[in-house]
């Protein structure tokens, strides 16, 4: 007979990896996530974090979880329909409605879980999906959760999006999801063209601003807003756990689409409510990104420093627009071993492989914060020259 659990030890490259002392995953970090971080007692250079506004180690941010503990106590014991739902909840709601320029918002407990219950509550048997395939895991398994059908596209092949869209019966209710920032490689959507196409196609769209809410547009909105058409963007998905400082998410858009999301959505409906230090938190981070443009302005500085630097040594960093590049290695052994030279070196990155990106496509994920300063970013291009050298990378 089969056994279930047969499968468990037969992952073999994780294993292999650990063998060999290369391997780059669930590393304990013993400090607070800033752009240096004490890990196995040794000081390192963060360019591993999503804590793009380096609002992590803000004491505005601090002293509001803080302080929303000493009020609400630690957790709401309950789900947001039940017993689960403060005033600070609807407040942080109302002020993200208000900043993404949509009539309503609501929050949720991961940002994972954001996209998951947004997804599978709008789309039905009669609906499809039109998706990216280089979307956050998070909305594939929405998709999978949905009644509908979804359908892929090429990665930013807009060619390759109206042709999946021509081949739509016009009788389905279409939704088109992509992300603003990719995570992985650091790209961005073409949101003129998702617009233009939407409208003739009669489809909605969503965007993941993940990665882009406090670091694109005027005013940090996301790459909806660097386009100058948040308007047209008919729902907004974005997590408090990258420039929000905290975590949990959020769902922006019309007051009908929230309003049916609010009480369809499973994943908020049996689920525990976001803790009230984790929304005191966002709330926070939300008054600095409103008043602190200079942080996102730090942080392009930032970029483009390691960009320009990572380009002089001739790294491959792809096609990335922004705080997030890329380092590509390929093979992925090759990458397990990269990844430990600039561990020793002091130098924290991430190691990303398939399924995360395509099979022969392992890379190196950096990522910037705007309170990284000069100094610590020269020293992390010496480690990566130094071992891509040594490891006949350059």
């Amino acid at each position: 007979m089969a056994d279930l659990f047969a499968k468990c030890g037969m992952l073999i490259k994780p294993r292999q990896a650990e063998a060999m002392g290369c391997y780059p995953f669930f590393i304990p970090i013993g400090s607070e996530a800033g752009p240096e971080v004490i890990i196995q007692g040794r000081r390192m250079v963060m360019l591993g974090s999503n804590n793009y506004l380096g609002l992590t180690q803000d004491p505005r941010v601090k002293e509001a979880a803080q302080r929303a503990i000493a009020k609400y106590g630690s957790g709401c014991t309950g789900s947001r329909l039940m017993n689960g739902t403060l005033d600070l909840h609807r407040e942080l709601e109302q002020r993200l409605a208000h900043f993404m320029r949509k009539e309503d918002a609501l929050v949720f407990t991961t940002g994972f879980q954001t996209n998951l219950g947004t997804i599978s509550a709008l789309v039905g048997r009669h609906d499809t999906i039109v998706l990216d395939r280089s979307v956050h895991a998070s909305i594939i398994d929405g998709c999978r959760l949905s009644l509908g059908e979804t359908v892929r596209f090429k990665h930013n092949d807009m060619a390759d999006l109206e042709r999946v869209l021509q081949g739509i019966d016009p009788k389905r209710g279409i939704l088109i999801i992509v992300d603003g920032v990719y995570s992985m490689e650091g790209d961005i959507a073409n949101v003129p063209e998702l617009v233009r196409l939407k409208k003739k196609y009669g489809a909605r769209l969503m965007i993941d601003e993940a990665h882009a809410v406090g670091v694109f547009g005027e005013g940090g909105r996301g790459v909806a807003e660097y386009f100058g058409l948040l308007d047209e963007v008919d729902l907004i998905t974005a997590t408090f756990s990258k420039s929000f400082a905290s975590i949990g998410g959020f769902v922006a858009g019309s007051k009908d689409v929230i309003y049916y999301i609010r009480h369809m959505a499973r994943a908020l409906l049996f689920s525990a409510s976001l803790p009230p230090a984790s929304a005191a938190a966002a709330l926070a981070a939300l008054d600095i990104i409103e008043n602190e443009p200079e942080r996102r302005e730090r942080l392009w500085e930032n970029t483009r420093f390691l960009q320009r630097g990572l380009k002089e040594l001739r790294f491959s960093t792809g096609n990335s627009e922004s705080p997030i590049i890329p380092l590509i290695v390929g093979d992925e052994m090759r990458l397990a071993w990269f990844w430990k030279g600039l561990f020793d070196g002091g130098v924290f990155t991430n190691a990303a492989v398939s399924p995360a990106v395509e099979p022969d496509r392992a890379l190196i994920r950096t990522s910037l914060m705007a309170t990284h300063t000069v100094d610590q970013l020269t020293y992390a291009l010496e480690v990566m020259e130094a071992t891509g050298k040594r490891q006949g990378l350059l």
